[in-house]
């Protein structure tokens, strides 16, 4: 067997809506999947998630985690 490997994830919390902000934020943190205050989500750790990640940053709370 091969040893398993550690997967980074990035757990994705909004702190702060979206409301004042351009469609493009607004956008983005509907495809990261956060909708209202408080939500949550576990996201692989790539290049394209860093991306929406640094768009929206004043919004988010973001915590790395290993699996």
């Amino acid at each position: 067997m091969a040893p398993e490997e550690t997967r980074k994830q990035l757990r994705i919390k909004l702190v702060k809506s979206g409301i004042g902000y351009s469609q493009t934020q607004k956008r983005t943190l509907k495809a990261l999947g956060l909708r209202r205050l408080g939500d949550e989500v576990l996201k692989d750790d790539s290049p394209s998630v860093r991306g929406m990640v640094a768009a929206v940053n004043h919004l988010i709370q973001v915590e790395e985690v290993s699996r």
